[in-house]
Order: structure tokens, then C-alpha cells, then sequence
């Protein structure tokens, strides 16, 4: 069979009833292998994957709807739905199907046999028809009997629908209704009720079609009045017919448009209001109807959608001045629930939608709407905006910049929206949160696009920092004018907190716009007078709003940190917190220990000369003495020059020597004649100054031992560290009976022991085994595999694991070596 394509869009029913949008794509229908059988598949317009691959089965009952939809169930629970583009393409389809099921195209539905048992499936097949009886006032009982035996078995459902549909049946009970009204047969109402409650659960879409009509929903709605478990009958036509309004904001020339929207309406009515509350069990006999409300509602939006005339006249008496405000609010509340209808649509067909609205101005129009005094509407206006923002945030970006071209700052769309935010006059902050989080995703650079000729993130941030961001920060500035925040009850709070957010968001996100504001502006500064407020999340606030600075790393922040001794207000916070362990004072340690592991020296060497008396005491983290130990260590490197410059030697050639003198050494080693020794003779060097192998290792043991404790007890190593910044004596190892000298000696790189090519290398070409005094002099000794290194720095903490295995290794052919020279 050749495989036809048409436009159509793939849903499923979710657990709430809802129908999903799967994508839009092709259909065509073929024999699949691995399915065994015909089967419909769609496949995505935009990439060609599949979207969907169903079987037609012969027992499963589809259903044809509007023309253009086909509904079937997959699964229990399990709704799917197509629906076609052009009636042509339902047509052909829908043709395939009853093929392979051997149907006539001419129905609406195909039987489902799946649930009958064989007795049943005889005994309905020797029954062709299922035979009501007539519809009389006195048989009643009888009918509603029969309507409710039929709804457990699906084949008796189908055969009770076909019924009703041929005999037209319920015009006929609708009939009987008006008559028991008359006589107040209050028994036969109860049990129309029943009957026209059990023809809703046979989810038929022909059925509704008849009982949704102009001439008969009415009287439906009239008999689910009279619910036998409720002792007074309830009055929905007259809630129906007297209070609700229908409002024709703007005269609707199209009279079908117009009964698709009361019909709509009434039906809605009916599933949320008159039905009871569906059971477990008959929940999913209910999903044609909720079908039958969502395609109702699509097919509303696209008739309106292709009214020009009825848009442009909607956007004139939206913007114009003479337009009086009950009828402007009017206005907005329809073009907010048309905008809600609007996510029923397919993905393209919504596109068409916005660019509609934008290209008849919404805009503007939401400009004007924002700017007047009218709670309520402006506050219909934001959620048509956050519609807009969501769907595009590109085009209502592109249009704050043209207009900025044109109108002040203050009347510009996005201040305006930020005046609201900031003028939320909700206790809780509802609509401030709402708009906090649509300029979020204005502001937001991983939704902007970039191409050859034009950066939206550039222009777009450029405009926002010099028009908009001195309005978002101006409560925050008008609030820290001094040490302490100027008003500090709750509602300013949560808004300062909220744009306090933004601006984290903002450094995190942005570079340099929000860097040059935030140091021109001293905004840090402000911000940190904040952490003085009594509302804790307040501070944290601020808090986080710091740490997000310092966790960039960057040197002009942390020169302005520095210069503007912007971490005084952190140490106060966390000096005035005391001992009370809460989540201020983790986070005040966490900055910290942020600046002591990332090692920002010139941050480091900040909080150590100005804050350090304010941690001298704390004890119960190692975060403060492990920012002295940081800092005493970049002193040492700053007063000994030379040894800064002979570690870096030592990180560069660390266990790397010279190759010649690798095989020098061991020339001399295999040339030694070791059998001329006698056992137990010693063996050492010809010098009379260089000391014995256990001398030369005592150090080594002492550097060890010393490194071991460092690693295990830092804090013992803390306290042996004086606080001038210099290096105690717990970080100097001398020879045993060598000259006692400072880390300033003249000792060089060249002369080293053990450096690549040195003379004094013990067993290097040249050497004439002794070593020079200001070899001997030097302040600590660590011996790698013939290098001799001046001072352990602890934190070479990523070479420090590897530095034991390997003095491990080389001490044996250290103890070697002292003995050439014998």
C-alpha cells in the first residue's frame, strides 16, 4: 500500500486529563515488520524522527471527531490523538484504518472486542442491535436501567450509542424532561438524571455533538439539576441564563465564531461544575468531553486569529485615551484569556499567533496599559506580558531598545515593569516575584541570539546598564545611605532581597557591564550595609551577593575589595552572630575558607593584616590559622627573594638531574671495586667537612618527621609559627655541627648540592668531593633523587604524596653515593 503523507499534530492525554502536544509532522501508513502488522507512523517535520509508531489493531476502537481529529486509546490510561491540518488528509486515513479493520469509512467509531468474554461476544452477535425500550414517561426506570448495564461492557456501549444516534433518542428523553418538569414527577427526573449521566460516560463524540447543540444543551444541563443524592435541586440554568454575562468586548461579526464561544463555555460549565466529581473507575470514560473542550478552544483562537478586522479594533479602543476604564479592564481580561487559549495551539500555529499580536502592536499597547493607576488591570496587563516574554524574550528585547530611541527612561516598557516590581504593594511580594523572574529572563544572555551583523547581548546589555539598572537599584541606594539600612521592615526587605537576587544573577552572568557599574557605583559597599539588617535572609542576601564577587577571582573586584575594606562588614556580622551556629556563620566561614583554599593571595594577605585579632581565638575551624599560615608564607617569599626564585627551580627540575651526570654517577658506581672493602669498614667521603652518610640522613629524618607532623597535626605547626610573619624556628633544619646561618646566606642555585652540573655533586666528573661552606649553611635540606631543595612549602599539597614515595625510593642510593668518595 503506498504510504501517504499529511500535516498533523500527535497528542496524548496526561494524568490531569490534558492533552499534551507531541509535535507536529507527517502521517502515512504502512506495513511495519517488527510490529507485525499495518501501522500509522508519524514522522516530525523538523528532523523527520519518529514522533509516532502505532499498530493498527483490529480490536482497538478508533474515532473519528470534527472531521479533522482521530482518537483511539493505546493502553489504559492511554489517549492518543491526531489531529489533521486538512480534512482531505482525516479522510484518507482514517479510510486506511476501517480497511484494515474491515469497517466502513462511512462511521465515527470502530468496535473494541478486547474486554468481552466469548459467551457475551455470542450472545451480542446473535443480537445485532441493542433494542431500547420506548421512550415512554412510565418506562423510565426501565430505560435507565438499560443505560447502566450497558456501561461496564464495551460492545454494549458501542451498541447503546448507535442506538441513541439512529432513533434519535435523546431529543425524544429531552421530550419527556420538559413534561415531568410540568407535572413535578420528581421520581422521573431522578431517573433522567441517571439516564443522561450514563450517556455522558459512553464518551461519545456524535452523542455530544446532539446533546452540545444550540436547541438541547440547555435542557441536558436542566435534567443533571435533579441529582437524586441531593435533596434541593440546584439552579445552573439559572446561574447560566441570569448571571453570567456573556461580554462582547468587541462586537463578533461571525455568528459561528460566536456560538463556538457560548457552546464552549456551557460545556466547560458542565465538566467543572454540574457533573460530580468522576470515580476512579469512570475518570477515563470522560476524556472525549475534555477533547471535545480543548479542540473547541483551538479551533476559537484560530477564527479569531484570522478576524484582522476584530484585532485591529480590539488594539485601537486597547490604546485609545477616550476608552473609559471599566471598558479598558474589559479589554485586557479578553486579551489575557486569548492569550491563554493560545497554549493550545501547535508550536507554528503559536508563533503565528504572537507575531500577529506584535505586528497589530501589543507592545505599545501594553505600555499604555502598565502606565495607569488601575491595580487590577495592570495586573492583567503583566500576565499578558509574561506570555510574550516566554514565548520570545528576543522580540520584546528588540522592541525596548527601538523605543528607547524615541521616549524617556522613565516611561520605557521594561522600567516600567521594574517600577511595578519595586511598587508591589502585596504584603507577600507576589507580582514582584513574577516580574523579578521576567527580568530574569530578559536579562539572560543564554537566550540571546548572536549573528554576523548584530550581538543582542551586547546591545541589548549596553542599553539595559545605561537606562534601566539605576532604576532597579535605586531602592537599594536610597537604603544604605548609612552604616545602617534606613527601613528595615519585612515587605522592604523581601524587595531588596529580590533585587539583590537579580544583581547575583547579573555577576554571575555578565562581565564587564555589571563590573564597571558595581565599581563605579561602589554597589558592593552598599550592599554589604546590609548585613547589618535584622532579617536574616536579608543578610545572607548581601552575603551571597559578596561571594559571588570574590568567587570570580578577579583582580580588579579584588582590588576594590582591598581598597575599600569591604570585608570589614563580614567580620562585624560575624563578630556580632557570636557563638550561635547558624547558617550566617557558615556561610561567613565559608567565604573564608574560599579565599584560604583558592589561595587569593592579595585577599589573603587583606583579611590577615587588617581582621586578624577579630580569629586569633576561633578555634573550632582551622579556616582563620590556615589564612595566617597562607599569609606568613607569601611573607617569607617576599623577604627571601632568593628562595622564592630557588623553588621555582625546584618545582621546575623537581626529580629531574642532568642525563651525563646520571651516567656519570653510575660509570663510577659499576667502576668501584666494592671487594676491596672490608666488612665493616666505613665508608666515607675524602673530605674531612662532609659528614658521614647517618649525619647527612639526620637532617633529612628530622624534615620527615617534621612534614609527617604538618600533615597530620597543622594546627600544632600553626601555633609554632610566630605572628610577625617571619619563619619560626620550627621551619629551620641546620647540619649537626655546621655554622648556625639565616635563609638569606649566599648560597645560589649553582652551588646547590646535587644540582644538575654542580662541582659539589658527590660523585659528579670534576668533583673533588668536598663541598663548599656555604653549602653547609643552608636552611633546610630535602634530598630527591640528587637535588638538595632549601625549604618545604606546605602548600605544594599536589606534590606532596608523590614527594614521599619518592624520598622513600632514593634514600638507599643517597647512602650509596656517600660512599664514592671513598
Amino acid at each position: 500500500m503506498t504510504d501517504t503523507r499529511r500535516r498533523v499534530k500527535v497528542y496524548t492525554l496526561n494524568e490531569d486529563r490534558q492533552w499534551d502536544d507531541r509535535g507536529t509532522g507527517h502521517v502515512s501508513s504502512g506495513y511495519v515488520d517488527r510490529l507485525k502488522g499495518m501501522s500509522l507512523l508519524v514522522r516530525a517535520e523538523s528532523d523527520g524522527s519518529l514522533l509516532l509508531e502505532s499498530k493498527i489493531n483490529p480490536n482497538t476502537a478508533y474515532q473519528k471527531q470534527q472531521d479533522t481529529l482521530i482518537v483511539w486509546s493505546e493502553a489504559e490510561n492511554y489517549d492518543l490523538a491526531l489531529s489533521f491540518q486538512e480534512k482531505a488528509g482525516c479522510d484518507e486515513i482514517w479510510e486506511k484504518i476501517c480497511q484494515v479493520q474491515g469497517k466502513d469509512p462511512s462511521v465515527d467509531i470502530t468496535q473494541d472486542l478486547v474486554d468481552e468474554s466469548e459467551e457475551e461476544r455470542f450472545e451480542d452477535m446473535s443480537s445485532p442491535g441493542l433494542e431500547l425500550p420506548s421512550c415512554e414517561l412510565s418506562r423510565l426506570e426501565e430505560i435507565a436501567e438499560v443505560v447502566a448495564s450497558s456501561l461496564p461492557s464495551p460492545l454494549r456501549r458501542e451498541k447503546l450509542s448507535l442506538s441513541l444516534e439512529n432513533e434519535g433518542y435523546i431529543k425524544k428523553l429531552l421530550e419527556l424532561f420538559h413534561v415531568c418538569e410540568d407535572l413535578e414527577n420528581v421520581e422521573g427526573l431522578h431517573h433522567l438524571y441517571e439516564i443522561i449521566k450514563g450517556i455522558f460516560l459512553l464518551n461519545r463524540t456524535a452523542l455530544f455533538e446532539v446533546m452540545f447543540s444550540e436547541d438541547c444543551i440547555m435542557d441536558i444541563i436542566g435534567c443533571l439539576e435533579y441529582d437524586p443524592s441531593l435533596s434541593v435541586q440546584r439552579k445552573h440554568r439559572e446561574f447560566l441564563t441570569k448571571t453570567a454575562k456573556f461580554k462582547e468586548v468587541i462586537p463578533i461579526s461571525d455568528p459561528e465564531l460566536k456560538q463556538k464561544i457560548h457552546q464552549t463555555y456551557r460545556v466547560q460549565y458542565i465538566q467543572d461544575v454540574v457533573l460530580p466529581t468522576p470515580s476512579v473507575f469512570e475518570e477515563n470514560m470522560l476524556s472525549t468531553l475534555h477533547s471535545f473542550i480543548f479542540f473547541n478552544k483551538v479551533e476559537i483562537v484560530g477564527m479569531l486569529q484570522e478576524d484582522e478586522k476584530f484585532l485591529t479594533e480590539l488594539f485601537a479602543h486597547l490604546t485609545d485615551e477616550a476608552t473609559d476604564d471599566e471598558k479598558r479592564q474589559e479589554l485586557v481580561n479578553f486579551l489575557k484569556e486569548f492569550c491563554a487559549f493560545s497554549q493550545t495551539l501547535q508550536p507554528q500555529n503559536r508563533d503565528t499567533f504572537f507575531k500577529t499580536l506584535s505586528n497589530m502592536g501589543i507592545l505599545p499597547a501594553l505600555e499604555v496599559i502598565l502606565g495607569m493607576d488601575d491595580t487590577q488591570v495592570r495586573s492583567a496587563a503583566t500576565d499578558i506580558f509574561s506570555y510574550l516574554v516566554e514565548y520570545n524574550p528576543s522580540m520584546v528585547r528588540e522592541f525596548v531598545m527601538q523605543e528607547s530611541q524615541q521616549n524617556d527612561d522613565d516611561i520605557l516598557l521594561i522600567n516600567l515593569i521594574i517600577e511595578h516590581m519595586i511598587c508591589d504593594t502585596d504584603p507577600e511580594l507576589g507580582g514582584a516575584v513574577q516580574l523579578t523572574g521576567l527580568l530574569r529572563t530578559l536579562v539572560d544572555p543564554d537566550n540571546m541570539l548572536a549573528t554576523t551583523s548584530k550581538t543582542e547581548k551586547t546591545e541589548f546589555l549596553g542599553f539595559f546598564y545605561k537606562h534601566c539598572m539605576h532604576v532597579l537599584t535605586a531602592p537599594l541606594l536610597a537604603n544604605t545611605t548609612e552604616e545602617k539600612p534606613s527601613k528595615d521592615d519585612f515587605q522592604t526587605a523581601q524587595l531588596l532581597a529580590l533585587i539583590l537576587e537579580l544583581l547575583t544573577f547579573c555577576v554571575e552572568h555578565h562581565t564587564y557591564h555589571i563590573k564597571n557599574y558595581i565599581i563605579n557605583k561602589d554597589i558592593l559597599r552598599r550592599v554589604l550595609v546590609l548585613m547589618s539588617s535584622v532579617h536574616s535572609f536579608l543578610a545572607l542576601c548581601a552575603l551571597r551577593f559578596m561571594r559571588k564577587i570574590v568567587g570570580l577571582k578577579d583582580e580588579f573586584y579584588n582590588r576594590y575589595i582591598v581598597k575599600s575594606f569591604l570585608f570589614e562588614p563580614v567580620v562585624k556580622a560575624f563578630l556580632n552572630n557570636g557563638s550561635r551556629y547558624n547558617l550566617l556563620n557558615s556561610a561567613i566561614i565559608e567565604i573564608f575558607e574560599y579565599v584560604r583554599v583558592e589561595d587569593i593571595k592579595s585577599l589573603t594577605a587583606h583579611i590577615v593584616e587588617n581582621y586578624w585579632k577579630a580569629f586569633e581565638d576561633v578555634e573550632y575551624v582551622q579556616t582563620f590559622k590556615g589564612l595566617k599560615l597562607r599569609y606568613d608564607q607569601q611573607r617569607e617569599r617576599q623577604d627571601n627573594p632568593k628562595l622564592d626564585s630557588m623553588r621555582s627551580i625546584l618545582r621546575n627540575h623537581r626529580y629531574r638531574r642532568d642525563a651525563r651526570s646520571i651516567e656519570d654517577e653510575e660509570e663510577m658506581w659499576f667502576n668501584n671495586d666494592e671487594d676491596d672493602l672490608e666488612d665493616g669498614d666505613p665508608m666515607v667521603l675524602p673530605s674531612d667537612k662532609i659528614k658521614s652518610s647517618d649525619d647527612l640522613m639526620d637532617p633529612i629524618s628530622k624534615f620527615m618527621e617534621r612534614k609527617k607532623l604538618k600533615e597530620s597535626e597543622e594546627k600544632e605547626v600553626l601555633l609554632k609559627t610566630n605572628l610577625t610573619g617571619r619563619q619560626s624556628s620550627s621551619f629551620k633544619l641546620s647540619f649537626s655541627g655546621g655554622t648556625k646561618t639565616n635563609v638569606t646566606s649566599q648560597s645560589t642555585a649553582s652551588s646547590l648540592p646535587g644540582s644538575p652540573g654542580s662541582p659539589g655533586s658527590p660523585g659528579s666528573p670534576g668533583s673533588p668531593g668536598s663541598v663548599s661552606k656555604s653549602t653547609s649553611q643552608t636552611a633546610a635540606i630535602t634530598t630527591k633523587g640528587g637535588l638538595v631543595g632549601l625549604v618545604d612549602y606546605p602548600d605544594d599539597d599536589e606534590e606532596e604524596d608523590d614527594e614521599e614515595e619518592e624520598e622513600k625510593e632514593e634514600t638507599l642510593p643517597l647512602s650509596k653515593k656517600a660512599r664514592l668518595g671513598s
